[in-house]
């Protein structure tokens, strides 16, 4: 099992930019691919964003493509999710993840508790 402690989310304006952290412990991170996912209000939990374990290789939601960036630090037990050109519908609880798998669907192991992001147009 892998503990996940997210970090770095709050209020900001349409446009501007946040960074999430998220600290893993437990068993060995660079084992698992990781994501973001994210749930809006009276909305299911989506799919944002995926690296593998050794960050070659990404995957995105098309609706953040371009906008936001997934990357880790093996090294600082870390992935990050940079957001730039927030939009008011980005507004959610962001959710990081270990995965088992990315494709063909991801296969979350590990969930951690969730940061809101909110962004006012």
């Amino acid at each position: 099992q892998v503990q996940l402690v997210e970090s770095g989310g709050g209020l900001v304006q349409a446009g501007g930019s946040l960074r999430l952290s998220c600290a893993a412990s437990g068993r060995a991170f660079s084992n698992y691919a990781m994501g973001w996912f994210r749930q809006a209000p009276g909305k299911e939990r989506e799919f944002v964003a995926a690296s593998t374990w050794n960050g070659d290789s990404t995957v995105y939601t098309d609706s953040v493509k371009g906008r936001f960036t997934i990357s880790r630090e093996n090294a600082k037990n870390t992935v990050y999710l940079q957001m730039n050109s927030l939009k008011p519908e980005d507004t959610a609880v962001y959710y990081c993840a270990a995965l088992v798998r990315i494709v063909p669907a991801p296969h979350v192991a590990d969930w951690g508790q969730g940061t809101q992001v909110t962004v006012s147009s």
